[in-house]
């Protein structure tokens, strides 16, 4: 762990025990502990000299500040107007910007507004578990990212194994397809056959079998639609019929 201000680390790389750090030994979950520690912090104030870890914005609204502290407002060009005996900031202004140095007049305002726009807690440098050193953006990865990261690595060692003809679990599918590929080819243009290969040559001598497997069963349902449409005519037309006699026989009664 290391002292720094808004986030940003004060070490350099290879560098992390070095200067004001501390260690944190703990059981439990790296995750869990570095979250609880980000949680921790205190305001510090604009030093003059300091760069900026972010952009510092003074709100609008009553300072509480005499008519006299004007002198202040005028020479960082923020716009203000006296309310009641005090001076009011009409609008926000963007007083410092992330990366400038703060100057001694922004420094002595924040101060006199009673400012703190940065913060001051401890950030995690490096991690160490079984052995091992790592960066803690390690800690961000998700079950998810690992996953993804494995397919990717996965795709490129299937890759490098099938370019040079090196067989590795991950290549080994495509190489058994890619193999029957290229004995059904060589069955196909020659009189070498194998039981896998008969249904396919069956079909290229007799080129109708195919308008059969996907012509004939495709026809049965359309005529079967039709007869049933058929079907249900023929009722209605008896219904018709009989309604038209019941209406001429009641004309007798």
């Amino acid at each position: 762990m290391q002292g720094s201000e808004n986030g940003v680390e004060s070490s350099e790389e290879g560098e992390e025990i070095a200067g004001n750090v501390g260690f944190i030994f703990t059981k439990g979950d790296l995750k869990e502990v570095r979250e609880e520690i980000a949680k921790y912090k205190v305001g510090a104030p604009a030093r003059v000299g300091l760069v900026a870890p972010i952009d510092v914005i003074v709100p609008p609204g009553n300072t509480g500040l005499d008519p006299s502290q004007t002198s202040f407002f005028q020479v960082l060009n923020i716009p203000t107007k006296i309310n009641k005996g005090t001076v009011e900031i009409v609008t926000a202004v963007e007083l410092i910007r992330k990366g400038e140095k703060v100057g001694s007049s922004e420094a002595a305002l924040l101060s006199k507004l009673g400012i703190r726009p940065f913060s001051y807690g401890l950030v995690v440098v490096s991690v160490y578990d079984n052995g091992t050193v790592f960066s803690p953006e390690v800690l961000d990865l998700t079950e998810d990212d690992l996953m993804e990261k494995f397919r990717s690595w996965l795709s490129n060692v299937t890759s490098l194994s099938l370019a040079v003809s090196f067989p590795t679990l991950a290549a080994a599918p495509h190489m058994f397809i890619n193999a029957y590929k290229t004995a059904l080819s060589l069955a196909v243009a020659t009189e070498y056959t194998f039981p896998q290969a008969e249904k396919i040559k069956e079909y290229l001598k007799d080129p109708t079998k195919f308008a059969v497997a996907v012509g004939g069963d495709a026809g049965a349902p359309a005529t079967s639609a039709k007869e049933e449409k058929a079907e249900q005519s023929e009722p209605a037309k008896e219904e018709e019929e009989e309604s038209d006699e019941d209406l001429v026989a009641g004309l007798f009664d």
